[in-house]
C-alpha cells in the first residue's frame, strides 16, 4: 500500500502544475457542454497514464541512446507548443450555450495527444521523475506504484473538470477572453523556451537562456 501512495503522490506532484494538458480541459471545461468536458478529461487521461507508462518504462533510455531523438522532439515540440499559443491568443470564445458547437471528437482526440505527447518538457520531466523512481522501487512492486500514478491522473483531471463544470457560469465572455489571452501568452512563452533550448544545443556558441 505504501508503494501506491508513493505512486499517487508522485503523479499528483507530475500532473497538478498548470500545463498545456490543464490548459485544455480547463478550456473545454468553459466552453463544451458536460458530457463532452467529462469525455474530453477521459482522452487526456488515456493519454497522459499512457505517456507515464512509457516513461516508466524507459523512453529516457532511448533519448539517451539516441540523442538526436531529443533534439527532434524539441525542435517539433517547440513549434507545436507555439502553434499552440497562438491559436490561444487568437482565440474569441463565447459563454453562449444557446449555440453549442459540437467539436469533432479526432481533433478532440488529436489535440489531447499532441498537448500530451508532443510537449517536450513533459516528455523529459517524465522520463527523469517516473524513470528514476523506478530504480528504487522493491522488486515486483511496479504495478502498485503504475496503479497510484493512474489514479492520480483519473482524479486529477476528472476532479477539475468537475469543479469548472460546476461554476463555469460564474464566468463570462470577458473573463474567458482574459484566461484565453493569458494562458496564450504563458505557452506561447514556453514554447519559445523550449526552441531556445533546441537551438542551444544545436549551436555550442548560442548564449544559455538567463532563467
Amino acid at each position: 500500500m505504501n508503494i501506491y501512495w508513493q505512486g499517487l503522490t508522485m503523479g499528483l506532484a507530475y500532473v497538478a502544475p498548470i500545463g498545456l494538458q490543464n490548459l485544455f480541459v480547463i478550456n473545454t471545461a468553459l466552453t463544451q457542454p458536460r458530457k463532452r468536458v467529462y469525455l474530453t478529461a477521459l482522452i487526456v487521461i488515456f493519454f497522459d497514464i499512457s505517456l507515464g507508462l512509457a516513461c516508466f518504462l524507459g523512453v529516457g533510455a532511448l533519448m539517451q541512446a539516441l540523442p538526436w531523438l531529443q533534439k527532434v522532439v524539441l525542435a517539433v515540440g517547440s513549434l507545436i507548443v507555439i502553434w499552440i499559443g497562438i491559436g490561444l491568443l487568437r482565440a474569441h470564445d463565447t459563454m453562449d450555450t444557446s449555440t453549442q458547437v459540437d467539436v469533432p471528437i479526432l481533433k478532440v482526440i488529436s489535440t489531447a495527444c499532441v498537448v500530451t505527447w508532443f510537449n517536450p518538457q513533459a516528455l523529459i520531466d517524465g522520463t527523469m521523475m517516473l524513470g528514476a523512481f523506478k530504480a528504487t522501487l522493491p522488486a515486483g512492486t511496479d504495478a502498485f506504484f503504475i496503479g497510484g500514478f493512474a489514479s492520480a491522473s483519473i482524479l486529477w483531471f476528472l476532479g477539475i473538470s468537475t469543479v469548472i463544470s460546476l461554476f463555469s457560469a460564474k464566468f463570462n465572455d470577458k473573463v474567458l477572453l482574459i484566461i484565453n489571452r493569458v494562458c496564450g501568452v504563458v505557452i506561447v512563452f514556453y514554447g519559445f523556451k523550449l526552441l531556445w533550448s533546441f537551438l542551444s544545443l544545436m549551436i555550442p556558441s548560442f548564449p544559455a537562456l538567463p532563467f
